[in-house]
């Protein structure tokens, strides 16, 4: 992909402030003021990102010959590059990352034309945050780096558990372990460290372990997950239990250590001829009904598709090095580029007046290309404003919609409130109506 100076102007404006903050950082590491130094790597990285770079080799051509971003033309050894991505810090990136997110949440909260889904509204007048937390194994099938030509490849290598915010899909934290066969439990105290009272997680089945429940509700943090096939329940009471959705209070576990006595709410819902079963903390169905509940856990997978775009459409499944180092700065730089394409999608769907879910990522990267001869041509010179017109739709940013739009039951007890004005979601004057399908 060629680079265009709008999308250029743009991102050196949104990242020097979160660089230049860190350049100090840098020299309290030791780190000479070197041609190879901070601003230089992260446009690097970025550039290998966003024009699909094939490697090193190139990079350095592109380097030599026009420049990046907001470098200009430089003579520098493909050897040299290569060396400092194997042996430049890491948590460099890392601190640049974390600097840029307030910014990025800062212009989430600005735009109020977009629709937010009607759960995460409801949701969010009783809870403070509402996280979805997983687990992806990192594959390493090639590498870019000239100096690992001849290393082995489809090596796994490590995992990364990551919490995203479902209000806004940006990122709020990271880890990476450098053991691909770790259990996803490797991260319950990361987790632990990072939740604040009054937060809502969304949990994969990969932590459905008792003990650490225990702990999230000792913090005053509660969470929804999945029961798991086979498991022993014994039913305290019976709020609902009708033809399509069953909610009761349960007990779980055996009164080990190893399996303590949980109690929580177990949801099931009907859908044609298959039950869904979801296990939730929050035991009073007036804070989150039943519906809600469904509907939140069923946006659990948007994480899977943010593992999807930074693996597959950035290329994090394609390591460019077998340090963990350089597989640490590639992680790193790989969600900083994808938060500023959230960013970038966020806008277009304000643009738009639509759901974030509604816009493809996937589209908006791959359309970068049209931007950039639409703007050589003089036909373009805002992105965003590029990607939502009308004459434009045909590059698909706006997903397909598969299923109509459905109002979200919000009744703590369906069956008791039926027809009444409790029934149905109903957004407050200062929240823009949205809609969400029923599970």
């Amino acid at each position: 992909m060629v680079e265009d100076e709008v999308i250029a102007f743009q991102l050196e404006q949104l990242l020097t402030p979160a660089i230049t903050t860190q350049e100090n950082y840098y020299r309290q590491l030791g780190l000479r003021d070197r041609v190879l130094n901070l601003p230089l790597m992260v446009a690097a990285v970025l550039t290998l990102l966003w024009r699909d770079v094939a490697g090193v080799t190139e990079l350095t051509r592109m380097l030599s010959r026009e420049g990046f971003l907001w470098c200009r033309p430089l003579e520098v050894s493909q050897q040299a590059i290569s060396q400092r991505f194997l042996t430049f810090p890491a948590q460099l990136f890392e601190k640049v990352f974390k600097d840029l997110l307030p910014h990025l949440q800062a212009s989430w909260s600005r735009r109020n034309h977009r629709k937010i889904p009607q759960s995460v509204q409801f949701t969010l007048t009783k809870f403070e945050k509402i996280w979805i937390v997983d687990c992806s194994i990192l594959e390493a099938l090639f590498q870019k780096l000239e100096s690992l030509k001849d290393a082995p490849q489809g090596k796994l290598a490590g995992k990364i558990g990551t919490v995203i915010d479902l209000k806004n899909m940006l990122p709020v934290e990271i880890w990476f372990c450098d053991n691909s066969r770790s259990a996803d439990t490797k991260f319950e105290a990361d987790i632990l460290n990072l939740v604040t009272p009054n937060t809502l997680l969304l949990l994969d089945r990969g932590f459905y372990h008792f003990n650490f429940w225990l702990q999230l509700i000792a913090k005053n943090v509660n969470f929804i997950t999945r029961l798991k096939k086979g498991a022993a329940i014994h039913v305290e009471q019976v709020f609902t239990d009708s033809f399509s959705l069953r909610d009761r209070l349960i007990r779980l576990g055996s009164g080990t250590n190893k399996t303590p006595f949980v109690t929580l709410r177990l949801v099931e819902v009907r859908s044609a001829k298959t039950w869904h079963s979801y296990l939730t903390s929050v035991l009073d169905p007036t804070v989150l009904p039943p519906y809600v509940v469904a509907d939140l856990y069923r946006r659990r997978w948007r994480i899977e598709d943010a593992f999807n775009t930074v693996k597959r459409l950035l290329g994090l499944s394609y390591l460019w090095t077998g340090s963990i180092n350089g597989v640490q700065l590639q992680i790193w730089g790989t969600w900083l580029f994808y938060a500023v394409l959230v960013d970038l999608g966020d806008a277009v769907a304000d643009e738009l007046s639509l759901p974030f879910d509604s816009i493809s990522l996937e589209m908006i990267y791959r359309g970068l290309y049209h931007f950039y001869v639409a703007h050589q041509k003089g036909k373009a010179t805002d992105p965003i404003k590029y990607f939502a017109a009308p004459e434009n739709q045909d590059l698909g940013i706006v997903k397909r919609q598969r299923k109509p739009n459905m109002k979200l039951i919000v009744a703590p007890f369906p069956d008791q409130q039926r027809g009444t004005p409790e029934f149905f979601f109903q957004p407050s004057s200062q929240t823009p109506l949205t809609t969400a399908s029923q599970p």
